[in-house]
């Protein structure tokens, strides 16, 4: 039954904007890592720049390849669907970092183990706004 609702170009994008998404995931678990660890910054604050940072990345990633039958091509739209990307994906970084410090606060995982998870939380809510709304 759920074949019939699921085209071929639409699962072909869904499996895209995982793919680009695990590998944003792994960029922002680095930053994470690299701003806490190593820059010694509070994990709240290291995750919303890690954030933004692999919002950056995945708009180029999925623009280029996730949603190129859609793809943004000139200079304004490519703007203006980075604009809208980050309305977008601005709306899930609270509930990301509430999720994140729930985690760590009252489940008494490390950082990163929170991040991960608040990440696949907040990942369906990401894709369904951005497919509707930013490409769409």
């Amino acid at each position: 039954m759920a074949s019939a609702v699921v085209t071929p170009a639409r699962r072909q994008q869904l499996v895209r904007f995982f793919l680009v998404g695990v590998f944003a995931a792994s960029v922002q678990q680095a930053l994470l890592w690299l701003f806490t660890d190593i820059g010694g910054l509070n994990y709240i604050f290291a995750a919303a720049i890690a954030i933004e940072c692999t919002i950056l990345l995945q708009y180029a990633l999925n623009n280029a390849w996730t949603f190129h039958r859609s793809q943004h091509s000139s200079l304004r739209e490519y703007v203006l669907g980075l604009g809208k990307t980050n309305l977008v994906r601005g709306t899930a970084i609270p509930l990301q970092l509430g999720l994140l410090y729930a985690f760590v606060t009252w489940g008494g995982v490390v950082p990163l183990v929170g991040n991960a998870g608040a990440i696949v939380i907040t990942g369906v809510y990401r894709y369904a706004l951005d497919a509707h709304w930013t490409w769409g």
